[in-house]
């Protein structure tokens, strides 16, 4: 009995230390680890699907009209395990109807009648659309025969809407210049933990879409140059010779060229000389796609290599008005930052042919694509076009789902821009502008709606939203990388990445897989970084001296696990600084106690705590003097 009493004691003991290191998991979450959807060693699970389509599109438009029509056909793969018996459609462009849910206010230029829906069919099928009624961001549509598992099924839409004349992620930059995105209606994702997303657009927060196949054709009058997502696929149709030989060129050019100057612009000489062109472009295994339209943006070009291994190039374009001044030096800093990325961090090779920034209002990023505005500051200007390329990775390389979890991709671009920048600009100003940003963002506004925990769904986030997007996650990450150091970080990222390329992670794959792969047990620090109410704050609370050195008792006020500095200053002004890691809240996340050796000879005057980044709530409880 008293061994069966001892048994019961360890493995109560032990059930009680596995539930301590577990993270909280929604019960949505829960059924697709039970399922086999997703695996604990933060792999795919062995029963891991994701659904499929392919479109193709073709739309026409002839600036300074607002106008713009489509039509598509999409076949929608069901590649679940469930029967579908009805499609969800995404119809972004509804958010710029009158009356639609939206985070913020509006002007009269933002609004228009949205999506108008002309012909929609379903396997050939007319389905009555009411464009009065049927006027959301999502729209349910009954299937007139339920879709099996693996099998497919084609939709045939013709739509029609005018551009908005207030510009922001789309609309008319000018009379002659349009950013298009989101312009197509298209099937929902369907997944395995939610089902079909059903989150609505409010024009704050961002976007989750399926890997996809495109082929999309733009109609325009000629003089219009067409930039778009994807490879153009008949340059020598739609251009003139002089212009597509200098485009070919900049594909192995490291210099910038000059595919089409403004003059050129004006004077006709770009564009094939037909009433209409059309450009046609393709891209295969991507989430979505985006069209820049003008007859007088400039058009420069050049390339870099981002695959070492293989030598393989990407193009890098701009496309920008005469007034666009940032832009011109928008192909050097975007052949840097490909290059730099691919080769440093994240360190996988940029995985499209092509990346364009065109000039607009928005600072937003989409597949192959960036739509920044004139800053006036062209250092700023590569600081944000570092930011929306870093996106690329984060969400484009791996599905993320940026309604529900904004931080696994707004986190990650905030991390990697601060890391770029350091390189571009050196380390004290990108701890600068990094400080800059969270006593914006954060330290100037205490309420508690910025120390929501970060696993929050980003959908249920109004002002605490940035903070929660941003800062709190990319400094999780920053942390990470000081504890695990550079090359287990490293390795540590790239299996996660290398696992979830293609596919839709959500964040207790990133938690498994960053465990799994580093070969240790991260759940005490995931948890305290994503599922508390923490910040940052720390504080002195005792200092013992020995008789070699000094005892420090370092209180964590504000609970988040964040490396950390000791700084000594001596009387001659001399100073020993002893790092710490976030491993040293491991065993206990409230104090900790830092020794450290005098230097012989050397009266001490203070010890202060240097947190850098990790920006102290009340720094002035960080000092502490030694007696005279």
């Amino acid at each position: 009995m008293f061994k069966k009493l001892i048994i019961v004691a360890v493995l109560s003991a032990t059930l009680s230390q596995l539930q301590a290191q577990t993270l909280y998991m929604p019960r949505d979450i829960k059924r697709a680890y039970a399922n086999g959807t997703r695996s604990m060693d933060g792999k795919p699970g062995p029963k891991y699907w994701q659904n499929h389509s392919r479109y193709d599109i073709s739309i026409t438009t002839a600036p300074p009209e607002s106008l713009v029509k489509g039509v598509e056909t999409i076949t929608y793969y069901n590649n679940s395990l469930d029967t579908l018996k009805r499609l969800n459609m995404k119809l972004i462009l509804n958010v710029h109807r009158p009356g639609a849910a939206r985070m913020g206010a509006t002007s009269p230029d933002y609004l228009t009648k949205g999506v108008q829906i002309d012909d929609f069919k379903i396997a050939g099928q007319a389905r009555q659309w009411n464009n009065a009624t049927m006027g959301s961001t999502n729209q349910m549509v009954p299937l007139p025969k339920p879709l099996m598992p693996h099998d497919s099924v084609q939709l045939n839409i013709s739509w029609h809407f005018d551009v908005s004349k207030q510009s922001g992620r789309e609309g008319m930059i000018d009379s002659t210049s349009f950013y298009l995105a989101y312009f197509y209606p298209r099937v929902s994702v369907y997944d395995d933990y939610n089902g079909w997303d059903r989150i609505e657009f409010i024009d704050a927060q961002e976007f989750y879409n399926d890997f996809n196949d495109y082929t999309l054709n733009v109609t325009v009058p000629k003089n219009y140059v067409v930039w778009a997502t994807g490879t153009l696929q008949n340059a020598p149709k739609v251009l003139q010779k002089e212009t597509n030989d200098r485009l070919q060129k900049s594909f192995t050019s490291d210099s910038t060229i000059h595919v089409a100057t403004a003059d050129e612009m004006a004077a006709g000489k770009v564009t094939a000389q037909n009433a209409t062109n059309t450009w046609t472009w393709t891209a295969s295994n991507i989430s979505d796609v985006a069209v820049g339209v003008s007859n007088h943006y400039i058009w420069d070009a050049g390339s870099v290599v981002v695959d070492k291994n293989t030598g393989r190039r990407a193009s890098m374009q701009a496309a920008y008005s005469v007034q666009g001044t940032d832009f011109k030096q928008s192909v050097q800093f975007g052949r840097n930052a490909l290059s730099w990325f691919s080769t440093n961090w994240p360190g996988v090779p940029y995985p499209f042919p092509k990346m364009t920034a065109f000039q607009g209002f928005a600072d937003m990023e989409y597949p192959m694509m960036v739509n920044d505005s004139q800053m006036g500051d062209p250092g700023f200007a590569q600081l944000v076009q570092d930011h929306e390329i870093a996106h690329t990775w984060f969400p484009f390389y791996m599905g993320i789902n940026e309604t529900r979890y904004a931080f696994m991709d707004e986190g990650w671009a905030t991390t990697l821009e601060y890391l770029i920048g350091t390189a571009e600009k050196g380390k004290e100003k990108a701890d600068a502008f990094y400080k800059q940003f969270r006593i914006n963002g954060w330290i100037n506004n205490r309420s508690s709606n910025q120390d929501i925990p970060t696993i929050t769904q980003t959908s249920e986030l109004t002002t605490g939203y940035g903070n929660n997007a941003y800062g709190k996650p990319s400094l999780s990450y920053l942390a990470l990388k000081d504890m695990l150091g550079d090359e287990l970080f490293k390795k540590a990222l790239h299996g996660y990445m290398d696992r979830w390329h293609g596919k839709h992670p959500i964040p207790w794959d990133y938690f498994n897989s960053m465990s799994n792969v580093s070969g240790k047990n991260l759940t005490w620090f995931f948890n305290n970084w994503f599922f508390t109410n923490g910040y940052d704050d720390l504080a002195i609370k005792n200092v013992v001296t020995g008789k070699d050195g000094y005892t420090l008792t370092i209180a964590n006020i504000g609970g988040f696990a964040i490396p950390f500095d000791v700084v000594a200053e001596y009387t001659d002004g001399t100073k020993k600084t002893i790092h710490q890691t976030p491993s040293i809240w491991e065993k206990n996340q409230k104090e900790a106690l830092v020794t450290f050796v005098n230097v012989r000879g050397k009266s001490l005057k203070s010890i202060t705590l240097d947190n850098g980044i990790f920006m102290d709530a009340t720094p002035g409880d960080n000092t502490w003097l030694a007696k005279k």
